[in-house]
């Protein structure tokens, strides 16, 4: 039974199944948005009391603290296999994000003055980390690790106050180094980051994934505390040569498609026959795994194979699609990755497939999706600084330029500003 829509030769079938994955990732709905303004106008107004009327509301618990002495007990329960793995995984993000740690620094302008920037991380950033059946603890070390690295003062954790709170997830907090664990979530959870409210701290910038209402909120107290991203659904896409082994290609495609039924699973190829043998791989391998139902929409609505002429337009092409993650199965991925512009994380050869990005390599799994790679870069610790540019000039450095600056500002009218160099200079 074929699973993938092959697709060769014909533009507009090509476009047409563009569209429907552009399309895949509309914006939350007006119901949806209507609702969480009404949430976030009640924050804003009432502080805590209506954080915990709408926890109550929906998540049947008060907003709460979690202890040390929890987290402690929740490492405790995780087995060695899990924690080795956290611990691992922890040590390989700290790894990446310090070598892109950027520094400040100080140089002279070609007017003889200092100039530089001053780097300094965030004071104080929130990570929203689902709860229930999506317990995430490799996103709490995506998040938490670079932050601690960009040297960010308090990292505050939420998460819903389910009736079981997953040991793992509170193990990685642990860590990762998070400093508060608050049991609240929901829109309630950002509002009252964003706001601060009773207990809960306002933070200045908020990341980690939520579902469709907890990213409307994000979307929209934006400007009044930074974000991550508004993630739209996963997605991979594999270029791949008749080099490539057909059953590491279905495999690396059904990762991503297990994701949710909106996942995107593209593969980009000259070779019609490996098409036909990753299709066969992916009828396969799903009839063995446990979200094959998810796996089998995703696949039957938003997965395709486009055969191109050549390696050429298959880079040519991801380039215009823009993925969250982008697989280089071919015989020389180092001779076509310059071809490659837009991606949200780029994995090279048979060996590096999707999920060691996911889980363990370093680089960050939060990444840009719905082709907005083409102008947004993965989460790091350059995403937890800021920078304030810095300038020290002399009198002499000064005397240099003043008549230029003092031009510039009658030019604009801008006489006080003229003024400010003059009055440095009366008398000479």
């Amino acid at each position: 039974m074929r699973m993938l829509t092959i697709i060769k030769g014909d533009d507009q079938a090509r476009a047409a199944q563009l569209q429907a994955m552009r399309a895949r990732a509309a914006t939350a709905n007006q119901t949806i948005e209507t609702a969480v303004r009404a949430i976030l106008d009640a924050v804003k107004a009432e502080g805590f009391p209506a954080v915990r009327r709408f926890s109550l509301e929906f998540d049947h618990a008060e907003p709460y603290e979690i202890t040390a002495d929890q987290l402690e007990a929740a490492y405790a329960r995780c087995p060695k296999d899990l924690i080795d793995a956290l611990e691992r995984a922890a040590a390989n993000i700290r790894a990446y994000n310090e070598k892109l740690l950027p520094r400040s620094e100080t140089w002279t302008s070609p007017d003889g003055g200092k100039v530089g920037r001053l780097v300094r991380g965030l004071t104080r950033v929130g990570i929203y980390v689902p709860g229930g059946t999506a317990a995430y603890p490799s996103s709490v070390l995506m998040n938490a690790v670079p932050a601690k690295v960009a040297g960010v003062e308090e990292i505050v954790m939420v998460t819903p106050p389910t009736q079981h709170l997953s040991d793992a997830v509170l193990a990685a907090a642990k860590i990762a180094g998070v400093d508060r664990c608050l049991a609240v979530g929901g829109a309630q959870a950002v509002a009252a980051l964003t706001y601060g409210a009773g207990f809960i701290p306002r933070v200045d910038k908020l990341v980690g994934p939520g579902n469709a209402y907890v990213a409307a909120a994000k979307r929209m107290v934006y400007g009044q505390l930074d974000i991550d991203m508004v993630a739209g659904p996963s997605e991979v896409l594999v270029v791949a040569d008749d080099s490539a082994d057909p059953a590491f290609v279905a495999a690396d495609l059904l990762s991503q498609a297990e994701h949710d039924k909106l996942a995107s699973a593209v593969l980009l190829t000259d070779s019609e026959d490996l098409a036909q043998a990753v299709d066969k791989e992916i009828a396969r391998q799903s009839a063995q795994l446990s979200r094959r139902e998810i796996i089998e929409a995703s696949i039957r609505d938003f997965g395709c194979a486009f055969v191109c002429a050549d390696l050429a337009q298959c880079a040519a092409l991801a380039n215009d699609i823009a993925p969250e993650h982008l697989e280089l199965c071919v015989r020389d991925a180092q001779a076509l990755l310059p071809q490659i512009k837009n991606a949200g994380a780029v994995f090279l050869g048979d060996w590096s497939p999707e999920p060691l990005g996911d889980y363990m390599a370093g680089p960050d799994h939060v990444l840009p999706t719905s082709g907005t790679a083409r102008f947004f870069s993965p989460l790091s610790v350059t995403s937890f600084l800021k920078t304030m540019s810095l300038i020290q000039y002399g009198r002499e450095d000064l005397a240099k330029v003043r008549e230029q600056v003092i031009a510039l500002a009658q030019a604009e009218g801008l006489t006080a500003h003229a003024n400010s160099i003059q009055v440095r200079f009366e008398g000479e």
